[in-house]
C-alpha cells in the first residue's frame, strides 16, 4: 500500500477516485509545524532561526501519520502546489526523518485522473527554494506581528494589531477616504444637442470652441454659446468610419476571479474563497459522484496547458462553429512580476458544463464555476468585430461630436462580456443614420446640463484587490485574508459595497505614517515581495532578506516605543455615580474591552462591566450578514446571525464570515489569531501580514 499525504480532508473523496485501491490517502489538516503561539519562537542571535514545535493538536494525528508511513511501500507527499504547500510538505518531511534528496513530492494543478497520474510518474525532491521564501515570509510577518503590534497596543488602544501588508492595504482605504475628504467639486456644464436626419434624430455632444477641447464652467459661458448658437444649423464637417477588433481577455488568476465574481455576482471575498475551495476540492456531482471542477485557485499566472487549450478549441468548433475558433491558439503572457508557478483558473474539462452540475451544487459553487468556466471559453474564441463612426459637426466656433458602434461578429462577446463599472453615454449612439461630410442638418434641441466633478469612489472588496495586484502587493492566497482582518478587526468597515475605514484604522494608519512610513508602504512592500521572489529564483539565502529588514525595522521600533506621543482616546465621563467614593465613573478601554472605572483612580479602584446594547462583532460564515454580541440566560457572550431566525448560525467566538479552506469549519478570531473553529484543525491566518 502506498500512502500519499494532503492538506485537506475535502480532497481525499475526489482524489481517491483517480488513485484507486493501492493507495491510502492521508489528511494533515493545515499545518503539522508552525511557530509557537504564545512565545515569539525566533532565535534573534541565531540569524532568526524559526524554532518551530508541533502544532499541539496534531500530536495524535502526527503518531497515526509516523505509524502508517512506516508501513507504506512508499510515501508521496501532495500538499498544494504554492509555497505554503511546499513548506508544508517540507515539516512533514522533517517529522518522517527523510533526508533532503528523497523524492517524495508529487504536486498536481488539478485533481483529474491524468493530473494525479502525471505526478505519481515523477515524484522529486523537496523544493528547498520554495520552502526558504515561504519561511523567509513567515519570519518577516512574525517580526512584524510581534515587535509592532505591541507598540500600537500601548500607544493606540488594546488588543490591535499591524501587519507587513495588512497595514498597507489599510492605507490604500484611509488614504481614499482622506482624498474623498479633502476633494473640491469644480462646475462644469454638458451640452447636447439633438439633431436630425431624414427624420430620425440622434445626439451630440459640445466638445471644442475654436478646434481647442472645451468645457464649459459656468451658467454664463452656456448663455453665451446659447446665443451664438440659435437658430442655426449644424454642419457634418468629420466623418470617420472604421471597423475594429475587441480580443478576448486572458482566463482568470485568482484576483481577476475575486475581481469579477465580487462585481457582476455581488458575492463577497469570503464567499468567493469558499466557492473556490469547494470547486478545486471537489463536489458532488449527478452521474460523477464527488469530482474536482476547477484547477488550482491560487494563481497569477495566465497560462493555459496545450491539451486544455485544444479540448476548448474542438468544443467551441462543435457547439459555436468553425469561425469561432481563431486560426492559431490565443496565447496570454504572465505579468512581469507574477510566479506563474502553474496554469490559470479554468474548468478541469470543457464538457463539464455549468448546467451540468447546477442541480447537486450551492448556488455560489454554481454561479462561480460558470463565471469560470465562460471565461475560459471565451478566452479561446475569436475576436468581436465592430463597424464604428465618429462624426464631428460644426456650428459657428463650436465643435460637437457623436460616435457610433455596431457589432459585425460576436466572437468571444457571444459568451463573455467584461464587466464595466460605469459608461460614459454621452455623445454615444447606436446606430446613426447614413450621415455624408457637408451635410446641414436642423437642430430640434438644444440641452444643457450642470454637474459637478466628483471625487475617487472609495475602494470596494474587489477594487481593493485590483489594486493590491497593481502596485505588487500582497500574493494570490493572502488577499481574502488580508481583507477579513481589517474588517474582522473593525480596522474599516462595510458601507453598502464599500469599504469605510473607522476612527481606530485611521489612528492606526497615522501613527504608523508618522513612525514607519519607510517600512508600511506600498513602494517598500512590493520590493520586499521581489525579495521573496529572489529567493526561488536565485536560491539567495533567505536570513540575509530578513536581517536587511530588521537592520532597518529595529531603530523604527526603538524611536516610537521612546516617543510620547499617544494616539489613545481620553476616558468618557458619564453621568453614572460610583457607589463606593461619589465621584463619576468612566469609560475606559481594557485588555478585554470597554469598562467602567471611577474617575478617583488611583485612590478609588472600584470598576464594573458595562451594560451594553447588542452590537456588530463580526461576519456570518453561513450568510455573509453581520453577527451580534448577545448574552446568554446564564450572562455568557455568543454570537449569532442578525437573520435569526432566517438563519440560525451562532457561535461562541466572534466569526469573520470565511470558511477553512482546510475542513470547511468557521474561521473565528481570538485576541488577535484568526483561526479555525474546529479544535481539531490547526489552520491560522499568519501573524498579520
Amino acid at each position: 500500500m502506498k500512502l500519499v499525504i494532503i492538506e485537506s480532508p475535502h480532497k481525499a473523496p475526489a482524489l481517491s477516485k483517480y488513485l484507486g485501491s493501492g493507495y491510502d490517502v492521508f489528511a494533515t489538516k493545515g499545518h503539522i509545524r508552525d511557530l509557537p503561539t504564545k512565545s515569539y519562537g525566533l532565535d534573534v542571535k541565531n540569524n532568526f532561526e524559526p524554532k518551530y514545535e508541533i502544532v499541539p493538536d496534531k500530536k495524535e494525528l502526527i503518531s497515526t501519520l509516523k505509524k502508517k508511513a512506516e508501513h507504506a511501500d512508499e510515501v508521496l507527499i501532495a500538499t498544494d502546489p504554492d509555497r505554503e504547500g511546499e513548506a508544508i510538505s517540507w515539516h512533514v518531511a522533517n517529522v518522517l526523518g527523510y533526508p533532503k534528496d528523497k523524492k517524495c513530492r508529487i504536486e498536481f494543478n488539478e485533481i483529474s485522473k491524468k493530473a494525479v497520474t502525471k505526478a505519481l510518474e515523477k515524484p522529486r525532491e523537496i523544493d528547498e527554494n520554495l520552502v526558504d521564501a515561504q519561511q523567509a515570509r513567515r519570519v518577516l510577518d512574525r517580526i512584524v506581528g510581534y515587535k509592532l503590534s505591541p507598540i500600537i497596543c500601548k500607544k493606540i488602544a488594546p488588543k490591535i494589531s499591524a501587519g507587513r501588508v495588512q497595514s498597507v492595504a489599510l492605507k490604500l482605504i484611509v488614504d481614499r477616504e482622506k482624498e474623498i475628504e479633502q476633494f473640491k467639486p469644480e462646475e462644469y456644464w454638458t451640452v447636447l444637442a439633438t439633431l436630425e436626419k431624414d427624420k430620425t434624430p440622434f445626439k451630440a455632444n459640445l466638445t471644442t470652441k475654436k478646434k481647442k477641447k472645451y468645457v464649459p464652467k459656468s451658467r454664463e459661458e452656456v448663455d453665451s454659446l446659447l446665443a451664438e448658437i440659435k437658430d442655426k444649423d449644424f454642419v457634418v464637417s468629420e466623418l470617420k468610419k472604421s471597423n475594429t477588433k475587441q480580443h478576448a481577455l486572458p482566463p482568470f488568476t485568482t484576483s481577476t476571479m475575486q475581481q469579477d465574481a465580487g462585481n457582476k455576482l455581488g458575492m463577497s471575498l469570503s464567499r468567493i474563497s469558499t466557492a473556490a475551495q469547494n470547486l478545486y476540492e471537489g463536489v458532488e456531482v449527478k452521474g460523477e459522484g464527488r469530482i474536482a471542477l476547477v484547477t488550482y485557485i491560487r494563481t497569477d499566472s495566465v497560462r493555459v496547458s496545450a491539451d486544455a487549450q485544444n479540448a476548448c478549441r474542438d468544443y467551441i468548433t462543435k457547439i459555436y462553429g468553425e469561425k469561432f475558433v481563431p486560426e492559431k491558439p490565443n496565447i496570454y503572457h504572465t505579468k512581469e512580476n507574477a510566479q506563474d508557478a502553474h496554469e490559470a483558473i479554468r474548468p478541469i474539462s470543457i464538457e463539464m458544463t455549468p448546467d451540468k452540475i447546477k442541480e447537486t451544487v450551492t448556488s455560489d459553487q454554481y454561479r462561480l464555476y460558470k463565471l469560470i468556466y465562460e471565461r475560459f471559453l471565451a478566452s479561446q474564441m475569436t475576436e468581436a468585430e465592430f463597424a464604428n463612426v465618429s462624426v464631428g459637426l460644426s456650428v459657428e466656433d463650436y465643435g460637437f461630436r457623436v460616435s457610433g458602434k455596431t457589432m459585425l461578429f460576436p466572437g468571444f462577446t457571444s459568451v463573455y462580456k467584461e464587466f464595466v463599472e460605469e459608461e460614459n453615454k454621452e455623445g454615444l449612439a447606436g446606430k446613426l443614420p447614413p450621415l455624408n461630410q457637408g451635410d446641414v442638418l436642423p437642430c430640434k434641441e438644444i440641452k444643457p446640463e450642470q454637474k459637478f466633478t466628483k471625487p475617487p469612489v472609495r475602494f470596494t472588496e474587489s477594487s481593493l484587490v485590483k489594486a493590491m495586484e497593481e502596485k505588487g502587493i500582497g500574493r494570490p492566497a493572502t488577499y481574502t485574508p488580508i481583507i477579513n482582518v481589517l474588517t474582522s478587526r473593525k480596522y474599516a468597515e462595510k458601507d453598502g459595497r464599500y469599504l469605510v475605514p473607522t476612527k481606530l484604522g485611521r489612528n492606526i494608519t497615522d501613527y504608523l505614517e508618522q513612525f514607519f512610513s519607510s517600512v508600511i508602504n506600498v513602494k517598500f512592500t512590493a520590493h520586499m515581495e521581489k525579495r521573496l521572489d529572489d529567493i526561488v529564483e536565485t536560491g539567495e539565502d533567505w536570513h540575509n532578506v530578513v536581517n536587511n529588514f530588521w537592520d532597518g525595522f529595529k531603530g523604527l521600533l526603538e524611536k516610537a516605543d521612546a516617543s510620547s506621543v499617544t494616539m489613545k482616546e481620553p476616558p468618557q465621563e458619564t453621568d453614572i455615580i460610583c457607589e463606593k467614593c461619589g465621584g463619576k465613573m468612566l469609560i475606559r478601554d481594557g485588555r478585554y474591552g470597554k469598562f467602567l472605572g471611577c474617575s478617583n483612580f488611583p485612590k478609588c479602584r472600584n470598576i464594573k462591566p458595562m451594560e451594553e446594547e447588542k452590537k456588530v462583532a463580526g461576519v456570518c460564515p453561513e450568510c455573509g450578514a453581520n453577527t451580534l454580541a448577545r448574552k446568554s440566560k446564564k450572562g455568557k457572550l455568543f454570537y449569532s446571525c442578525e437573520r435569526y431566525p432566517e438563519c440560525n448560525f451562532m457561535s461562541w467566538d466572534i466569526t469573520t464570515g470565511t470558511k477553512c479552506p482546510n475542513c470547511n469549519s468557521p474561521i473565528i478570531r481570538k485576541g488577535k489569531t484568526i483561526k479555525c473553529s474546529n479544535k481539531e484543525c490547526s489552520y491560522k491566518e499568519g501573524d498579520g501580514e
